[in-house]
């Protein structure tokens, strides 16, 4: 690891009364991910630690009512994100088959005019990578992912929309993702997917987990 990057101050601020939020430094990247997970599993030892929730890049951490010298503990978790250890996952690699464009993929007009690609090069882009799944949130089976091409990175909607279906592919900034259920959205919604990720009569009902990744694969692509 590059010692300068493992040097970077991680930011540590309280939410509320009971919680603080553990941001790693630098970009978001794969390796400070795994360096969350592996933070996640130290904290969750810790007496006055209730619950952890690991996140995109960030860390919640939740105490009792017990906690006395929370300074000393964040110098713990400093010191303990400065010696660089990481956590992985043997995760699946899940292939979904994505509709591009037309009524599934509203926005996808709206990405070839900020980018100034054509349909089929952001098409062509979305669907090359292998998309890690860094973190569950957003709402219950949402993945959070990774690995997304810079190149096809495109705003949030100036205007949200009120409701999209759920299997919903989108690009917001610098991510991509799938809405899990229907639901209001600020991304770019290109295309859809009839993978279902939340089951809540299954079991897990949540299909995919931290490690796991995702292809997506063209079945179509319309006008």
């Amino acid at each position: 690891m590059d010692p300068a990057r493992q040097l970077q101050t991680p930011q540590i601020s309280w939410l509320g009364t009971h919680a603080v939020l553990f941001e790693a430094p630098g970009e978001l990247s794969l390796e400070n991910q795994q360096r969350i997970w592996a933070l996640a599993d130290y904290a969750q030892e810790l007496n006055a630690i209730r619950g952890v929730v690991p996140g995109m890049n960030n860390l919640m951490l939740v105490f009792g009512p017990q906690l006395q010298e929370g300074a000393s503990l964040f110098q713990r978790l400093q010191r303990q994100w400065q010696r660089g250890e990481s956590k992985t996952f043997s995760g699946r690699v899940i292939e979904l088959d994505v509709t591009y464009g037309g009524e599934p993929g509203p926005h996808i007009c709206d990405v070839a005019e900020h980018t100034g690609m054509t349909i089929q090069e952001i098409v062509q882009r979305h669907s090359e990578p292998l998309y890690p799944v860094y973190a569950l949130g957003s709402h219950p089976g949402y993945c959070y992912l990774g690995n997304m091409d810079p190149a096809i990175a495109t705003p949030r909607r100036s205007t949200p929309v009120q409701s999209i279906p759920g299997g919903s592919v989108s690009i917001g900034g610098v991510q991509t993702g799938v809405s899990a259920s229907p639901g209001p959205s600020g991304w770019n919604t290109i295309g859809r997917t009839d993978f279902v990720f939340f089951d809540a009569h299954a079991e897990p009902p949540v299909r995919l987990q931290p490690g796991d990744s995702i292809r997506f694969r063209v079945s179509r692509v319309l006008a």
